[in-house]
């Protein structure tokens, strides 16, 4: 496989930033975002449990509900895709045996190999579940970071927010039923040329300011 050359990478890097204004004309192709999809799915989390599911919101109404929700940012309405990133609460013995059923399916293992695996997942879940909740949310992050860097690969504005109302989310799409919390969200399109976040330089610390080398 061919990497990716460091300029790219770190040309889109700059190029990206936290989109404040979208211009809500300008959707995204499908083929792109099967792709950002496919970030999603490939995502890496601690044991490789993936606690988590990923609703995509294109509706123009349900976005428009879920605004209300989210202090009438107009990013929710504005973008091509919302991405409403949950996590599954109150993790236990059925999200393990849903797990290691894919991976002997996918490995072509044989299940009971993997009953050492499923003895330390059943005591690393087997905490209180506010940590365990805790522990999932942490995972999320990791997703939504992913997310966010391959849109940059592939050109895409995004915009990760915390600033909406969980519980409302979770009410209008009913995500509580399926076991599920709304956490984070991010919205992707393209930016409003219009947007006033688009010229401001980026703003980071020096890499010596945050970046530190233990040598020994």
């Amino acid at each position: 496989m061919k990497p990716v050359p460091d300029e790219v990478v770190l040309r889109q890097l700059h190029w990206r930033y936290a989109t404040k204004k979208f211009d809500p004309t300008r959707k995204i192709a499908a083929e792109d975002w099967r792709s950002l999809e496919q970030a999603l799915v490939r995502s890496p989390s601690s044991f490789g449990l993936q606690p988590w599911k990923f609703f995509v919101v294109t509706d123009p109404d349900l976005k428009a509900t879920l605004k209300t929700a989210s202090w009438n940012q107009s990013q929710i309405t504005d973008a091509s895709h919302l991405v409403v990133f949950a996590i599954k609460k109150n993790l236990g013995a059925a999200d393990v045996d849903r797990y290691l059923a894919r991976i002997a399916e996918v490995r072509s293992v044989p299940l009971e190999s993997l009953d050492g695996f499923k003895k330390m997942l059943l005591g690393s879940l087997s905490r209180p579940v506010e940590e365990v909740n805790a522990w999932a949310t942490r995972q999320l992050y990791i997703a939504l970071g992913f997310f966010l860097s391959a849109a940059a690969m592939l050109g895409i504005d995004a915009c990760p927010m915390e600033g909406f109302q969980p519980e409302q989310y979770d009410a209008i799409l009913g995500l509580t039923e399926m076991g599920y919390g709304a956490t984070v969200l991010a919205t992707a399109g393209y930016r409003a040329d219009d947007d006033p976040y688009v010229k401001l330089p980026k703003v980071r610390f020096k890499p010596e300011d945050v970046v530190v080398h233990l040598n020994g």
